[in-house]
């Protein structure tokens, strides 16, 4: 499928996936950096589990991004090779992004109703 103005677009969105994810993984990691320092200052009433709930979900978010301009890239050259280390990373994305989801929801603090 030799298409130019479909390859370019394709193209443009498989980068701009790419751009959002790392963005969304570095300002996850520049936020938790903030938190850390006013943590530790004394400024910011926070807990590292909740500091780290944030992070893990701002990674899983941004790993969500790579995954989708990985099968976008696929799309442009779909032989036999590039499938399989698709899937490979994405099984390993996905794993990845599972345990950490997993992880996030154990750092959650529970909410209990209150009496009624």
């Amino acid at each position: 499928m030799d298409i130019p103005l479909f390859t370019d677009i394709i193209r443009i969105f498989t980068n701009f996936f790419g751009i959002v994810g790392a963005a969304i993984i570095i300002f996850g990691g520049i936020g938790a950096t903030v938190n850390i320092i006013l943590f530790e200052t004394r400024k910011k009433k926070i807990t590292y589990n909740e500091i780290r709930a944030d992070l893990t979900g701002k990674i899983v978010f941004g790993l969500d991004f790579f995954i989708a301009g990985d099968v976008l890239t696929t799309v442009l050259n779909p032989s036999m090779s590039d499938l399989f280390t698709l899937g490979a990373v994405v099984v390993i994305r996905t794993i990845l992004g599972y345990f950490l989801s997993k992880e996030n929801i154990s750092l959650e603090p529970v909410i209990t109703p209150g009496p009624q």
